[in-house]
């Protein structure tokens, strides 16, 4: 081979790389599902006209985040519960819990997550781990009452999840996941979570690949689109960006995060989950070396988990169980 070959080839074959990773982040981005009804029906149901107001806590890039405060509605206080709302969504589709672990007498906060609801921009976030240090301003800002409880649906239970096995986990006495999200590549998840998830493969590849050579400018661009309605479009997220995809979850290791967590953890799964295996939740942790109660609840889908009386009940019971012990420990 002559000196120029030795000399051409390299640079063809990176100026041929390079231009795959531009047609991936230019053409390559997720399209949207089709509307899926086991997820945008359920919502139609619930009242919200007794929505607390929402309220501001300042983030520590002087962003103003927003959250709801339900008080307990009993005499005594059995201290606070902070809800992670799931995929897409806002803390309103949380109302109906909230109202339930109010009753039971917990303060409730239930924040819109930067890049949901009322907090900053619908569908990004500026780094990965912002939405760690937002936690944290929220806690350092509103004081929550202990004992201390995080409970994450769906994809808030994936980054309840990602938090309980951070570094700050002790901020919260227990943490309790429902239908968590735990890894597309996980025997918990369905198939595209069961038609709710469309991720835009090779951009979501370019990506992974730039950021392993510390290459971000790109991470705004959104790598995955959600089951829809156009009505719920308008009002919810229908798209993240990869920023936002890879922070609202646990990390790629899941299993790492499962191993480090130190506070008492609990699933609550529905049987008829349409987006996850309820029967896989018990193997995934005790794979990754941690024995976590499991709770099925009969007859009960995804969204059902967070509205139907019988599955509030149970969540409820499995707070009060893990408050009863922080009391008397």
């Amino acid at each position: 081979m002559s000196p120029e070959l030795h000399v051409v080839m390299p640079v063809a074959v990176f100026l041929v790389g390079l231009a795959i990773i531009a047609l991936a982040l230019v053409k390559g981005g997720p399209k949207p599902p089709p509307p899926l009804a086991s997820i945008n029906e359920p919502f139609k149901s619930v009242d919200t006209s007794d929505l607390p107001p929402l309220e501001r806590y300042t983030a520590r890039d002087n962003a103003p985040l927003a959250y709801r405060r339900y008080p307990n509605r009993l005499a005594r206080a059995c201290g606070s519960v902070v809800l992670i709302h799931g995929s897409s969504a806002s803390g309103v589709s949380l109302h109906t819990l909230a109202k339930a672990l109010g009753a039971a007498g917990y303060d409730v906060y239930v924040p819109d997550m930067r890049g949901h609801g009322e907090s900053g921009r619908k569908g990004t976030i500026a780094y990965i781990g912002q939405l760690e240090d937002d936690l944290s301003d929220f806690l350092d800002a509103v004081q929550p009452a202990g004992p201390r409880t995080l409970v994450g649906f769906s994809a808030g239970g994936g980054f309840a999840l990602r938090f309980a096995g951070d570094s700050r986990q002790l901020v919260f006495d227990r943490y309790v996941l429902l239908a968590p999200f735990i890894h597309h590549n996980a025997p918990t998840t369905r198939p595209g979570s069961g038609g709710w998830v469309s991720v835009g493969v090779p951009r979501t590849v370019a990506l992974t690949l730039l950021n392993k050579l510390r290459i971000t400018a790109f991470n705004d661009l959104p790598t995955v689109a959600y089951a829809l309605s156009p009505e719920a479009a308008a009002r919810l997220t229908p798209q993240y960006s990869y920023n936002l995809m890879k922070n609202f979850r646990p990390h790629d290791n899941y299993r790492a995060d499962i191993r480090a967590t130190r506070r008492p953890l609990e699933v609550l799964v529905g049987a008829d989950d349409e987006a996850f295996r309820a029967e896989a939740f018990a193997g995934v942790f005790v794979e990754a070396g941690r024995v976590v109660p499991v709770t099925i609840v009969p007859a009960v889908g995804h969204i059902g988990l967070t509205l139907e009386p019988a599955a509030l009940a149970e969540i409820v019971a499995a707070v009060s169980e893990h408050v009863d012990k922080a009391v008397h420990a």
